[in-house]
Formats: C-alpha cells, sequence, structure tokens
C-alpha cells in the first residue's frame, strides 16, 4: 500500500510504501485512519489559510494604491490634478528583466474594470495581457483607479480623463507606426468605447474582452443576469443605496451579485478545491482572493447613470447618451478598428451582450462597410467571464496573438470578420511567417452570423421596454417620497457603518487576526505543516470524499437553475402583460418598435455620398502601388471567405524593409490605400480592374516587380483554388498588356452589384 508524503521543498504528493495489513477490515480501518489524519490537517490548514486571506485583505485595502499588478510600474498621469478631476491613474509599465520594448512599436494601453473590484487583473500575472504586450516588444500603460472616487466625478469625466490619457501616450511616442491601441475589459471595454466615439481621432485598435455593449441580448433559458433589474420594479434600489451610503455606492454590492450567479462556485467548488488541494492550490487563491475580496466605491451618480442609461435603458447602441456640451455618443464613429473578444461559456457577458449592438447600428452588411468600419470577433467555446482577460492559456493564446497581428487588424478593408486560429505545426506552410504558436486568419463574416448567435424578438424588446418605463416611474416615486427621508437621516458615519457591516467584508474580518478566536490557528497550523501525513491519492474515503462534494455542487446548481427559471419565468409573463405594458404607456402591440434604434443622420448620409462620389472620380488615380494593392484584394474576393493571414501580412513587411527609405510606406498610408482600393473594388469591380493598365502606364519599369510581388503575397499562404487561380491569370494579363486586355472579370465581389455599398 503507498502512502502519500508532501515535499516541504515542493508541494508535490511523494510516495513510500507502507505494508498492508493481511485483513480486509483493518486494512480498511488503517486507511480510514490515514484519510481522517489528512482530513483534519487540511481542516487546519484551512483555517489558516483564511486567516491569512482576511489578514491579505486589511493589509491590501491599507495600501494607498493597492492593486494587484506583478509588474513595476511608474506613474504619468493622475487623473485627479485635471480640470474635472477622476480618481483614475495611467502609468508605464516597466518591462521585467530579458524583456525588450521597442518605443517605435505601436503603444498599447490596458484599461481595467471598475466593476466593484480593485485594479491589476489584466495584469495580475506574468502570462497576461499586459505580459504578452510587453513580450511582443511594444511598450505598454495601465489605466488603474484608485480606491475611493473624487466627489461629484461623473462617467463622462472618466470618459474626459482617458482620451486625456490616451493623447499623453500617443505623445510620449511620436514615431511608433500606428496610434495607441486600447485594451478594455468588461467595464472598461464599453466605457472606452464611449470615448472612442466621442474622440474618434485619438484611437487605434480597440479590443474589448468580456465586454457588454447591448443589455437587453440574449436567449432564453440562458443569461439570467438581465432579468434582475426586473425583479424589485427597476433601478430604485441603486437609488437607495446610494443615498444610504450617503452618496457613494458599495462595490461589495456588485461583487455580491455576482456571487449569487453561481452559487454552487461561490458556496463550495472554490473553497473546496483548495481545501482538497490545499499543499499547492493556497498560494493561488490567496493572490486571487486579494483582487476579489477588496471592493472599491463609485460615486453613487456613476452607478446611477450605469444602472439607468446601460443596464435597463439600453441606450448606448441606440446613440440616446449624450454628454453635458450636447455631443451625442455614437458608436458609429468610432473609424479605429474594433476586435470583440467573447464566450459562449461567460455567463455574465454573453455573445449576444458583446456583439449585438452590431445589428443595433448597421441593417445590412453593405450599410456596415460604407460606415468604414472594421470589426473583428472572435468566439471562444468554453472560457468564463474572469478568463478571458485572467486565463494563462487564453493570454497565450487569443491575446497574444491579438497583440502580434494588432498592425494587420488596423489595415484590414472595412467589414465584419472573425478570427480563426489554427495550430502552426510542421505542416504549416510558410510557418516562417508565423509570430506565434498559431496562424491566424481573419475571414470576412456577415450580420446574419450575428443573428444566427440567438437574440431577442420583438416581444423580448418589449419586455425590456416595460422594464425601463416601470424603473423610471418607479424611481420618480422614490426620489419624491422616500428619498428625502433617506438622506435626510443619513450621515457619512452611518454610509460608514453600513459599508463595514457588509456581510462581504465580514467574512474577512471574522477569519482575520482581528478575530480573538482565530488567536489558536497560526501556531496549530504550524504545528500540523511540521508533521503533515497527506492521505494516498488511492484511498477509498477519498472517492467518498469527492462524491459527496460532487453531489453538493450538483444540488446547488440545481437550485440555481430552479431560481434562473423562476426569474424568467416571471420577467416573461409580467413585463410580457399587456396590462402592465398600457400602464407604463408603452401602447398596443405592434404600435410602435419598443426597441429603439439608431437613428438615420442626414449629415452622415450626405458626407458618406460626398466621399462615395470622391472615391469613384479617383479609380484610374494612382501609380503601381495602388494598381498591386488593388490587384492583390482582386484576387482575394475569389476565396470563399475573403479576409487577411497574416502570413501575407508577414511577409509584404519583410519585403517593406528591404525597400529603399523613399518607398516605404507608413502603417497610416497603407491603410488608407487598402481602404481605397478596396471601396474602389465594391463600387465597381469591372471599372476598377480595367484600370490597372492605367495606372501602370504612370510607372512602367515597375510592372515587372509589382507583378512578382503580388505572386509572392499571394502564394504566402500556400492556398489557391480555382476563382483565385482564374484571378491571378487576369491580373498577370492586366500588367502584361498596356491595353488592358485580360478577359472579363468573374463576378462582382462580395456585394453584389456595382454601387452597391452606395445603396
Amino acid at each position: 500500500m503507498e502512502t502519500a508524503f508532501v515535499s516541504a521543498d515542493t508541494g508535490h504528493r511523494t510516495q513510500s510504501r507502507a505494508p498492508a495489513y493481511p485483513w480486509p477490515a483493518l486494512e480498511f480501518a488503517r486507511q480510514a485512519q490515514d484519510y481522517w489524519i489528512d482530513a483534519a490537517q487540511r481542516s487546519v490548514l484551512f483555517l489558516d489559510m483564511l486567516r491569512r486571506r482576511g489578514n491579505d485583505h486589511f493589509e491590501h485595502i491599507a495600501r494607498t494604491g493597492p492593486n494587484v499588478l506583478s509588474f513595476p510600474f511608474e506613474i504619468v498621469a493622475d487623473g485627479r490634478g485635471f480640470e474635472r478631476p477622476v480618481n483614475y491613474v495611467l502609468v508605464r509599465i516597466t518591462a521585467p528583466p530579458g524583456t525588450v520594448t521597442d518605443p517605435a512599436k505601436r503603444p498599447f494601453i490596458v484599461f481595467d474594470p471598475r466593476a466593484g473590484h480593485g485594479p491589476g487583473i489584466g495584469g495580475m500575472k506574468r502570462d497576461s495581457e499586459i505580459g504578452v504586450v510587453l513580450k511582443a516588444g511594444h511598450p505598454c500603460y495601465f489605466v488603474g483607479f484608485l480606491p475611493e472616487p473624487v466627489p461629484g466625478q461623473t462617467v463622462e469625466d472618466v470618459c474626459r480623463a482617458e482620451a486625456a490619457f490616451v493623447d499623453k501616450v500617443a505623445a510620449l511616442h511620436p514615431d511608433a507606426e500606428g496610434k495607441p491601441c486600447l485594451i478594455g475589459n468588461c467595464q472598461a471595454g464599453w466605457q472606452i468605447m464611449m470615448m472612442a466615439a466621442t474622440r474618434p481621432e485619438a484611437t487605434g485598435p480597440l479590443l474589448l474582452a468580456g465586454a457588454p455593449l447591448s443589455y437587453w441580448a440574449g436567449v432564453h433559458g440562458k443569461n439570467p443576469l438581465r432579468y434582475l433589474g426586473g425583479l424589485l420594479g427597476g433601478t430604485w434600489l441603486t437609488a437607495l443605496s446610494g443615498d444610504l451610503g450617503a452618496g457613494i455606492f458599495d462595490g461589495a454590492a456588485l461583487v455580491a451579485n455576482f456571487e449569487r450567479m453561481n452559487p454552487a462556485n461561490t458556496l463550495w467548488k472554490k473553497n473546496y478545491n483548495v481545501y482538497s488541494k490545499i499543499d499547492s492550490e493556497a498560494g493561488r487563491f490567496l493572490d486571487f482572493e486579494k483582487w476579489w475580496g477588496s471592493p472599491i466605491l463609485l460615486n453613487a451618480v456613476e452607478m446611477q447613470f450605469i444602472a439607468d442609461e446601460l443596464f435597463l435603458g439600453n441606450k448606448l447602441s441606440s446613440g440616446e447618451i449624450r454628454f453635458s456640451d450636447g455631443v451625442r455618443v455614437d458608436l458609429r464613429n468610432v473609424t479605429a478598428p474594433i476586435v470583440v473578444f467573447c464566450s459562449h461559456g461567460d455567463d455574465i457577458t454573453p455573445p449576444q451582450q458583446a456583439l449585438g449592438w452590431i445589428l443595433d447600428l448597421y441593417d445590412t452588411d453593405r450599410e456596415l462597410i460604407a460606415g468604414g468600419q472594421t470589426i473583428v470577433y472572435s468566439l471562444h467555446q468554453s472560457i468564463g467571464h474572469l478568463g478571458i482577460f485572467v486565463s494563462a492559456k487564453v493570454a497565450t493564446k487569443e491575446h497574444d496573438e491579438f497583440t502580434r497581428t494588432m498592425d494587420l487588424i488596423d489595415v484590414l478593408p472595412p467589414g465584419l470578420y472573425e478570427a480563426v486560429f489554427t495550430e502552426k505545426t510542421g505542416a504549416t506552410i510558410h510557418a516562417e511567417l508565423v509570430s506565434g504558436d498559431h496562424v491566424v486568419r481573419f475571414e470576412r463574416r456577415g450580420l446574419d452570423d450575428i443573428r444566427a448567435l440567438g437574440g431577442n424578438d420583438a416581444e423580448d424588446d418589449r419586455r425590456f421596454a416595460t422594464l425601463a418605463r416601470l424603473s423610471d416611474i418607479n424611481q420618480g416615486l422614490y426620489r419624491a417620497l422616500l428619498g428625502p427621508l433617506v438622506r435626510g437621516l443619513t450621515t457619512p458615519q452611518s454610509a460608514a457603518w453600513l459599508r463595514q457591516a457588509h456581510p462581504y467584508r465580514q467574512r474577512y474580518a471574522a477569519f482575520s487576526d482581528r478575530n480573538p478566536l482565530m488567536g489558536p490557528v497560526a501556531p496549530l497550523a504550524e504545528h500540523v505543516r511540521a508533521g503533515r501525513k497527506p492521505v494516498a491519492p488511492d484511498n477509498p474515503l477519498l472517492g467518498v470524499q469527492e462524491a459527496v462534494s460532487a453531489g453538493i455542487a450538483d444540488t446547488l446548481d440545481h437550485v440555481r437553475d430552479l431560481r434562473d427559471q423562476a426569474t424568467e419565468r416571471f420577467f416573461l409573463t409580467f413585463y410580457g402583460s399587456r396590462a402592465v405594458q398600457a400602464m407604463v404607456g408603452l401602447g398596443a402591440s405592434g404600435s410602435a418598435p419598443a426597441r429603439r434604434r439608431m437613428g438615420r443622420d442626414r449629415f452622415r448620409e450626405a458626407a458618406m455620398a460626398k466621399s462615395i462620389a470622391t472615391l469613384e472620380a479617383r479609380v484610374d488615380q494612382g501609380g503601381a502601388t495602388e494598381a498591386a494593392v488593388r490587384a492583390l484584394l482582386h484576387i482575394g474576393l475569389g476565396r470563399p471567405h475573403f479576409g487577411a493571414d497574416e502570413r501575407g501580412f508577414a511577409m509584404l513587411r519583410r519585403i517593406r524593409q528591404q525597400e529603399p527609405g523613399s518607398r516605404r510606406f507608413s502603417l497610416a498610408r497603407f491603410k488608407a490605400l487598402v481602404r481605397e482600393q478596396y471601396l474602389l473594388l465594391l463600387l465597381d469591380e469591372e471599372r476598377a480592374m480595367a484600370a490597372i493598365p492605367t495606372l501602370l502606364d504612370r510607372e512602367p519599369a515597375e510592372r515587372d516587380r509589382m507583378i512578382g510581388l503580388i505572386s509572392r503575397l499571394a502564394g504566402a499562404t500556400g492556398e489557391a483554388t480555382e476563382g483565385t487561380g482564374r484571378r491571378m491569370a487576369r491580373v498577370e494579363a492586366l500588367f502584361h498588356a498596356p491595353d488592358g486586355a485580360g478577359g472579363a472579370i468573374e463576378g462582382r465581389g462580395r456585394l453584389g452589384e456595382p454601387s452597391s455599398i452606395a445603396s
């Protein structure tokens, strides 16, 4: 019989032989004794770990600027000194020893979510968003925040501060190729989208990780979080919480809401996992709990805006939010590429909420392309919400590959794309052109691909609109009747006492050295460590323990499912009632759309029409470079899924490096060139291709060099189809025939008839 021991140096189990008893009953008695000794020791060590967690909590919140970053940094800008002060801070991340960053590369800025927890989750580990940015050689900055807000600060003030931070980073890297790339996790994702919509000229690509932008969206039987506002009639409870907090909203309430979503994990699985693996999991558990267990504060006006305008009002993607200067937050104004990373396993921000805003803005693919927006999305199959920006596996795959290919994303033509990752192997063609462990390809998708994910029908939208109106009524009643009394009885001292008395904080105080009853735990734990006797992994009682644990978790999951089903049934029934809808003034079914959509903008349409007219006049303007880019895009349109492969872009970069300085294009110039040539093909592919000989006649000496370049780039992926072969032959004929003779063009591109983007 083997007995397992844990090495004091490594914490791993080792095996040693123990004599087996000849009688089964005695053998089982010995196994039971071994198990109960181990279980008792694990219980003591687990209790000591809770004690250390409580102590870590109080030590962490006592710091001036608590965070969980594992990278050193220096402060670059402090938002508290701005004209409209906020509690946000911009810092420059210092690269660890052995890592070199290039100031000429595009800088990245990671924005952490202020949704109840403190800052640092995007750089808590070496394998993190910050870690992969530094590893790729990019300068990296981080926007965090202090635990208490500046009195009076608003969501608008934070947006303005973030724009100032972006301007500051851009000024620090004037020679960088490309504007700063912004990474926004969860709440920070919609925050930087609002900022970019009002300052589109300031930002480079935006990467939104688990960020909700379409708040009503979801599917029946899932996504119960979107129904919670309907249980108590809207956001009047948010107003009450702010008043009881003397103008401060406690982030512990948000964290507690997240925990209630998954009671099995909160009440059992998380703790059981570390209890059952106390010799190896304690350190990781304590590191995570330092972030999870230190809630921050928000101004009540900030939280009320988030609850009213976003989660219940769903006003972001409909363009109904306006800043104090009258500027409308219109997401169509964002000109930089938008990368959306979401997961089917995310129960806080499901794919429908991460991607549904696209359907709110655009009715057709042509409309999206004509609007000039480039949107890339990636759908993970299983990772949870926190894993999107915490998991090391995600960081070393998706975030790493997005970082490495961000320049390629920045030059993609307008449209909707999906990022497809294929593992690099020995059989990968031109593997030397792949920068990471996966080949990344951005394949053209359409709005129907987003619709296929599922979402609300018209009746669902009416239900959410009914809740929004009822919330306004209830909040108005609260403000008029109960609010004055609550504010009159509340003092800063009573508000502080309520925050400290929150059950979320009390659990840390109860299991810490502040509780005298925990006094004997530390010395007892030291005694246990000195005589630790882990049980053998094949002990049958361990199997019983695992079975009991699984039963408890399954029971809690079943209770959660029943709760969520009851919540959904109540929401669908009550807010789907015609009487309730009429009571709030929604009107008869079908009389008006309940879901507000982005309205038509005559100025935008006029500017678009003028831009298209100007573009059509440029079909025969340019030279050999324009002809080569046009030809490459024409070949790409022959593939089943038009898109871009990182290998072609890598080869283009190598060729660019070999070019004389006078011939090198900046990334911004190349981006403008690709977009212009792509739109010319969509307007009228036949006319655009027929003009290539005219472009080449201006630089006849470049014909052979350019056709050679096209051949190399078109073959970089090693993928050829019958359609691309015919198009390549057409291009060769055009480049070698000054009169343009080369046969008829096959097809009209991806959008149909000529001038389709103008229709």
